[in-house]
């Protein structure tokens, strides 16, 4: 079964061969946003050099994984131990510039709300200041059969560490 492990999460080592250095980039928690930094390379865009609308939901999703990983729930343990895994089930975006190749982007990842099952998530893709997509994105604990799964306490927990909550939206007090 998955678990919160602990304040500081930890990267897995790196391969035989490879430093420390070799790691992909991960994003961070501040002031109870989720920042991940990525670049548009050229298999990102279409023939103009704009990034193909598609894959801002990549770029989502990814953030959306870091930060499970930087808030310390091991959502592969729980899969593997079939517990079931994140589904999107809702999904609301709204493009409002161009990304395009080389751009040096942050997706920036915000919880709104977290339910027995499900956590409601903002976030925004930016270049600079900029906003170039805005996404409303609910995220359910699904079992393996698609069936919709109470997220472990100890997730709930740690979703309000990023939030910054003394108390869940479900009246449970943490510690």
């Amino acid at each position: 079964m998955g678990s919160a492990r602990g304040d500081v999460p930890r990267d897995p080592p790196p391969s035989p061969g490879a430093t420390a250095d070799d790691q992909p980039a991960s994003g961070r928690i501040v002031a109870g946003a989720h920042r991940f930094p990525l670049r548009v390379y050229f298999e990102d865009t279409d023939l103009s050099g704009i990034v193909y609308h598609a894959n801002y939901l990549r770029y989502m999703e990814r953030a959306r994984s870091d930060m499970l990983v930087r808030a310390g729930i091991d959502q592969r343990a729980h899969q593997e131990a079939g517990g079931g895994a994140y589904a999107v089930t809702a999904l609301a975006i709204r493009y409002k510039a161009p990304a395009r190749l080389d751009d040096a982007l942050v997706v920036v990842t915000r919880l709104r709300h977290i339910r027995a099952a499900s956590v409601d998530i903002h976030q925004q893709v930016m270049c600079g200041g900029q906003i170039l997509t805005d996404a409303e994105v609910t995220a359910a604990l699904v079992s393996p059969t698609g069936r919709p799964l109470r997220q472990p306490r100890e997730w709930i927990a740690a979703f309000q560490q990023v939030l910054g909550e003394t108390q869940t939206p479900l009246g449970e007090k943490t510690s």
